[in-house]
């Protein structure tokens, strides 16, 4: 299978082997990996990088609200800023966090340093 310069091949996250090699991801499916692991890495979790992380697994016991929003999508800004680097423009990273009583939606969009291909991503926490 042939592949573009623009699209390389990436190792899938969570790592997995198919039936003679790696499994390999697009670059969307491997920013959306990177994303995950910001999202849900608690900071002090990984002992060489104790900044990595934005934790939002840990706002289940939070107030549901517009502080708690404003202090994620500033988490989350920094975070996705350092951990894509070299893959996504920095300075296009856009993050929305919003919710109700039960759940906590997190939309993020970005544009691909290398082609300047704008993506977006969308996670729900909690809610069902």
């Amino acid at each position: 299978m042939a592949r573009r310069l623009v699209d390389p091949p990436y190792l899938a996250f969570p790592f997995r082997m198919g039936a003679d090699a790696a499994v390999l991801a697009s670059r969307s499916e491997h920013i959306r990996g990177q994303i995950e692991q910001v999202l849900f890495t608690l900071p002090g979790e990984r002992v060489f990088r104790p900044e990595f992380g934005a934790g939002v697994k840990a706002l289940v016991f939070e107030p549901n609200d517009t502080p708690l929003w404003q202090i994620t999508r500033r988490r989350l800004l920094a975070s996705l800023a350092e951990a894509l680097q070299g893959e996504v423009d920095p300075k296009s990273i856009e993050v929305t966090v919003s919710g109700d009583d039960a759940s906590l939606t997190i939309a993020i969009a970005y544009t691909l340093a290398a082609v300047g291909y704008r993506e977006s991503q969308l996670f729900e926490l909690g809610g069902h």
